[in-house]
């Protein structure tokens, strides 16, 4: 299996939602990317290479076909420098459908298929944001 795919995000963090959708195409795919992109919208808690690290360490030892990388640049453009045809995305409601489409479609026109990958039940519900907030909760604070 020569094929190659994507799976773009910004990943801060890196849920188990995210870890299903890899597990799940990386089935798919004879070679996965995970990129780990720098959106100048987001200001996440870590670095990009960080992230990537981070991610990297956590994956199993036996997913040989998955990498790790860095990007800063359009999602579009690593496709092409590196000849990926397919672009995954996870998509956990209709809010996530409605908000993807149309770059899947802007994808498309730039010669990059977009596979929406639905979210299993039980992991719809998580996000990076709820998972940052539940993380911030549970940081101790300074005494007043």
């Amino acid at each position: 299996m020569d094929s190659r795919a994507v799976y773009p995000g910004t990943f801060d963090p890196f849920t188990a939602g995210h870890r299903d959708v890899v597990d799940r195409v990386r089935r798919l795919f004879g070679r996965v990317i995970v990129l780990v992109a720098v959106n100048p919208d987001k200001q996440p808690a870590e670095t990009v290479d960080n992230r990537a690290a981070t991610i990297r360490a956590g994956l199993p030892a036996d997913w040989s076909n998955v990498e790790v990388a860095a990007w800063a640049g359009l999602t579009a453009g690593y496709c092409r420098l590196h000849r990926v045809d397919v672009l995954v995305r996870g998509v956990r409601n209709q809010a996530d459908l409605r908000h993807e489409y149309p770059l899947a479609v802007l994808n498309e026109e730039m010669g990059v298929t977009t596979l929406l990958v639905p979210a299993r039940p039980g992991l719809a519900t998580i996000s990076s944001t709820a998972v940052r907030r539940s993380q911030a909760d549970r940081s101790p604070r300074p005494a007043p």
